[in-house]
C-alpha cells in the first residue's frame, strides 16, 4: 500500500488542503481558539516570503498527510538542521505506517544535506504521539523548556507600541 505514498513539496495550489490539515491538528491538540492564521498567511510565509518549507503526503493521489518545517542552525555543531513544526496525516491513514514514511523521508534530507539534526516539539500529555517518536529512538530534551514570546510582550520588547498603547 504504502508503495503508492508519495511525498512532494507542497505547491500554492495545495494551500486550502494544508489549511484544513492545520485545523483539524488544532482541534486534536485542543488548541483551535489559537489558530488564528488565514490561507492568506500560509500564502505568505510559506510560499512567497519562503520562511518554512511544507510537504504534502498523498496516498494514490489524495492528500492524507502534511508537515511543516524550517531550517535551523546549532553553534555548538555548526551546522543546521532541521525543525519539524507539525507533522498531520488524516485521522482514516493513521496507523498505517504514513507518519512513518514522512519522518523517514525528513530524516533522509537531513542526512544528504549533511545537517545534524532533526528535532521538533510534542505536548507532554499526547502519549500516543510521545510513544510514536520513542520507537525511533527520539529523546525528550528534559535538560531544556521551550519558552514564547509573543503578543503585547513581543511587541513591547520590540519597542513598538501595543493596543493600550504602552511601548
Amino acid at each position: 500500500m504504502l508503495e503508492n505514498l508519495v511525498m512532494r513539496d507542497a505547491e500554492e495550489k495545495d494551500v486550502p488542503v494544508m489549511f484544513q490539515f492545520a485545523k483539524e491538528l488544532a482541534e486534536y491538540e485542543g488548541m483551535s481558539e489559537e489558530m488564528v492564521a488565514t490561507e492568506e498567511s500560509y500564502r505568505e510565509w510559506i510560499f512567497k516570503k519562503k520562511f518554512a518549507r511544507a510537504k504534502i503526503a498523498e496516498l494514490d493521489g489524495k492528500p492524507v498527510g502534511w508537515m511543516v518545517y524550517w531550517c535551523t542552525f546549532s553553534t555548538f555543531l555548526g551546522k543546521s538542521g532541521i525543525f519539524l513544526e507539525d507533522l498531520y496525516v488524516s485521522p482514516q491513514y493513521r496507523r498505517q505506517g504514513i507518519g512513518t514514511a514522512m519522518l523517514q523521508y525528513l530524516a533522509k534530507r537531513v542526512v544528504e544535506n549533511g545537517c545534524g539534526r532533526l528535532e521538533w516539539g510534542c505536548q507532554d500529555w499526547n502519549a500516543p504521539t510521545i510513544r510514536f517518536y520513542k520507537s525511533f529512538g527520539a529523546k525528550a530534551m528534559r535538560q531544556w523548556s521551550s519558552y514564547r514570546l509573543d503578543g503585547d510582550a513581543l511587541l513591547q520588547l520590540a519597542g513598538v507600541p501595543t493596543e493600550d498603547g504602552e511601548k
